[in-house]
């Protein structure tokens, strides 16, 4: 079975763990609505990308009584 010769430091085990860190995302803003959006993806907010609409957002659904 494999057993590490010496004891690993905590600086070299830091040192390399330095690149395992997340990176926080960059919000673009939209073009039509203003909200942010993550780049080169539909916006959540009008469905908008690339100055047209690409998904139809509904703003309100009218569900019948009997039907739920």
């Amino acid at each position: 079975m494999a057993v590490p010769q010496n004891k690993v430091t905590k600086s070299r085990r830091n040192m390399r763990r330095a690149h395992d860190s997340l990176t926080a995302d960059n919000p673009a803003e939209c073009s039509n609505c203003g909200e942010l959006k993550r780049p080169h993806h539909v916006c959540p907010a009008c469905g908008h990308y690339a100055d047209r609409e690409v998904v139809a957002m509904v703003d309100e659904i009218d569900l019948d009584e009997d039907a739920a």
